[in-house]
């Protein structure tokens, strides 16, 4: 282990393997292995921060946003009842920050998908046209082989048109996703639409977990909480916040349906 990051707060669980990212695994003892494009790492949670075996501070700074206070977000957060009960529910939770193209090509693949499903799928993605960088461990395709490859044998159904429209229209610069950072969250979801079977949720979906807009994707769990917790509308503490509200009211109203439900 190289590199240590100082932070108390980092639910490691939910933060690495709740639906943001969908190629970290936990291990024994509170480790988790991961591969974050073409860096394959262990991860492991200490007391006070978390250890990765990798020394590049700050790709690792960036990816775990930790020059973000969280601590003050969830302040501001608990101003609501039912928010303040999400918070504690998911205490430690972190957005990643993440690559633009795998997040994209990843939340295609998230359409009407589970996350055991997903991360399936994206394993023989990348074990079929991604670099191989170790023991049966293969980094992130590239859209330049994406673009015409034929992606029958992984499972994507549907998708695989999907996928290859996206890294022909990120190969030939129809969509520019670097500049997509410095766009307005509007025209940038607008230029993610262009691309076959990108809808809203999945467009805001990469806006919020590659660029760190401040979008509220809304999959079929969220627009049912919606619909229990807030009938009238969102509570005003979240402006500015609503990315990350998003992602503890989802874990709230998973875990109180399960529990409804008999299932926990």
């Amino acid at each position: 282990m190289n590199y240590f990051i100082e932070t108390n707060y980092f639910n490691a669980e939910l933060t690495l393997t709740g639906g943001q990212a969908f190629r970290w695994r936990r291990l024994e003892n509170d480790r988790y292995f991961g591969i974050v494009g073409s860096r394959a790492v262990e991860l492991k949670r200490e007391k006070n921060g978390i250890r990765i075996s990798d020394n590049d501070e700050a790709f690792w700074n960036n990816y775990f946003d930790i020059q973000t206070d969280y601590e003050q977000i969830v302040q501001c957060l608990s101003e609501d009842t039912t928010l303040r009960a999400a918070c504690r529910g998911a205490d430690g939770l972190r957005l990643l920050k993440q690559e633009p193209f795998e997040t994209l090509i990843s939340f295609i693949i998230s359409q009407n998908n589970n996350i055991k499903r997903i991360a399936g799928i994206i394993e023989r993605l990348c074990a079929s046209f991604g670099e191989k960088i170790g023991a049966d461990t293969y980094a992130f395709p590239t859209a330049e082989v994406l673009a015409n490859a034929d992606l029958n044998g992984i499972g994507a159904g549907y998708r695989a048109g999907y996928i290859n429209d996206a890294a022909r229209k990120a190969q030939n610069g129809e969509i520019n996703l670097s500049a997509l950072y410095e766009m307005q969250t509007d025209e940038a979801r607008f230029e993610l639409m262009k691309i076959k079977g990108v809808g809203e949720k999945v467009a805001d979906c990469v806006l919020l977990f590659a660029y760190g807009k401040a979008t509220f994707p809304k999959d079929v769990h969220i627009k049912q909480a919606l619909r229990e917790f807030y009938p009238d509308g969102l509570p005003a503490c979240i402006a500015g916040y609503e990315g990350i509200a998003q992602q503890f009211l989802f874990e709230y109203y998973r875990n109180n349906r399960n529990i409804k439900n008999g299932r926990k």
